[in-house]
């Protein structure tokens, strides 16, 4: 995937890299097989650096166990740094700056995970790219909704599809502020959130609300900046 790709779009061995919430209920989140200082590897990417292939591998995630009650486990894979001017990115002759307006869209979602559960491996949900993006609904580790190319690619007939689960980071390649990667981990006192087919981030959210036991994430950072230099 090309940057020009990302135009159309909006366009992790090392240690595992940790960031863990304050309170005691929260959760443990680590992204490891990959991330080295907190930095996401190309692998991971859906938009790749210049002279790669997309391979849009899912990172490994692991978590703390949820507290007494858990009945299930939610993911959500955001990234807060996507310039809100979408007709900047990837334009000749136009930088990002660092301090530009920002808004946050999603990466990956997953709900009913089950509540045994404690990691998914590299690859599990998506061991590559997939074009129109993989199916939506359930799998033997969760329940697949919809990621921000779902939306963003809808009026590519060569690229539209459902994009369930994962696909990676793809940031413009003219943005100098490296991108943040969050995955957030819930811990809910529910064992389903009986959410429509293909639903997204924020539909999620709404349905966890007053279910969410415990919480925790873990962030890692990917850029295409230097691409441009």
């Amino acid at each position: 995937m090309r940057a020009s790709t990302f135009a159309s779009v909006l366009a992790f061995a090392a240690p595992f890299f940790l960031v863990t919430a304050a309170s005691a209920t929260d959760l443990t989140v680590s992204l490891g097989n990959g991330v080295s200082n907190g930095i996401m590897p190309d692998r991971h990417a859906f938009c790749p650096s210049a002279g790669t292939n997309p391979a849009d591998i899912s990172p490994a995630v692991a978590w703390s166990a949820g507290p007494k009650g858990t009945q299930s486990y939610a993911l959500r894979m955001q990234d807060p740094d996507v310039p809100a001017a979408l007709d900047q990115i990837e334009q000749p002759g136009v930088v990002i700056a660092k301090d530009a307006p920002r808004i946050s869209v999603d990466h990956w979602v997953l709900a009913d995970i089950p509540a045994d559960r404690r990691s998914l491996r590299e690859g599990e949900d998506s061991d590559g790219f997939t074009k129109g993006g993989k199916p939506t609904g359930p799998t033997s580790y969760g329940v697949r909704g919809s990621n921000v190319y779902a939306s963003f690619l809808a009026s590519k007939p060569d690229m539209a599809g459902p994009y369930g689960g994962y696909d990676g980071p793809c940031p413009p390649r003219n943005d100098k502020r490296p991108h943040r990667y969050v995955v957030e981990v819930f811990a809910l006192d529910i064992e389903r959130l009986a959410l429509p087919d293909g639903f997204t981030g924020d539909l999620m959210a709404n349905a966890m609300e007053g279910h969410i036991l415990a919480r925790g994430a873990a962030s890692a950072t990917y850029s295409r900046w230097e691409d441009t230099k």
